[in-house]
């Protein structure tokens, strides 16, 4: 699940990030407006935490932005603000839900999950790249209709590879990204080593060369992965 959370207030960014990212998010952090609606208008997010009092650009005017070309993208704003008027111009401005500071991360968290809950129906469970169909929510990926299995790992690493197609991934990422999940039997920490990650990039290339996809080596940067050209 991959959050874009704007908030400019770094002590509690980094909070909330660390957090969600011990909750399974993979964070995208903005802080200020002006960053937040560059990211969300060009990268797919499956939720946007937005705090109103943005500098540069405040985060009304971002949600406002973000709804005229993501309609069904859920948004959630954060705000100090108490008073009535600024929750009901919030909501009215197209926020799908509200939580006003101070609050507890729990609650986040469940207005998070509650929100990706609804937004199911009205988003694709199923992503279509090359021959590749990829449902995330049944754990089943074809080729060419055909059933094709990967190990946790490998499904951890192909589902944040598709999230954030077009965009580098780094072992950094790949590596956090694993840092919540049980390890393979015989892994450990090592799974994430370095070394390791190149041994499963290498297994998930050789399981997707009959879908048209490629996974590129970004020399000191990360991998990235594409759809070649004949596909």
């Amino acid at each position: 699940m991959r959050i874009l959370l704007a908030e400019d207030d770094a002590i509690l960014s980094d909070a909330l990030t660390a957090n969600l990212q011990h909750a399974g998010f993979e964070v995208e952090t903005a802080e200020n407006g002006a960053v937040a609606e560059y990211l969300l208008l060009r990268q797919h997010f499956d939720i946007a935490v937005l705090d109103i009092g943005l500098p540069m650009v405040d985060g009304l005017t971002v949600l406002k932005r973000a709804r005229a070309t993501k309609p069904d993208q859920p948004i959630l704003l954060l705000t100090a603000l108490r008073d009535l008027e600024h929750r009901v111009e919030g909501l009215n401005a197209g926020a799908d839900d509200y939580l006003t500071k101070p609050f507890d991360f729990p609650e986040l968290e469940a207005r998070l999950r509650a929100l990706l809950r609804r937004a199911k129906p009205s988003a694709a469970a199923v992503q279509q790249v090359g021959a590749l169909s990829f449902d995330r929510d049944a754990r089943r990926a074809t080729i060419d209709n055909e059933v094709v299995e990967f190990s946790p790992r490998e499904w951890s690493l192909l589902d944040l590879l598709l999230g954030q197609r077009d965009k580098v991934v780094t072992k950094d990422q790949i590596a956090q990204s694993w840092a919540s999940e049980r390890p393979e039997a015989g892994g450990g920490r090592a799974d994430a080593a370095p070394g390791s990650i190149e041994v499963y990039i290498h297994r998930l290339r050789r399981k997707l060369e009959p879908s048209g996809i490629s996974i590129r080596t970004v020399r000191g940067l990360g991998y990235l992965l594409e759809l070649d050209a004949a596909a």
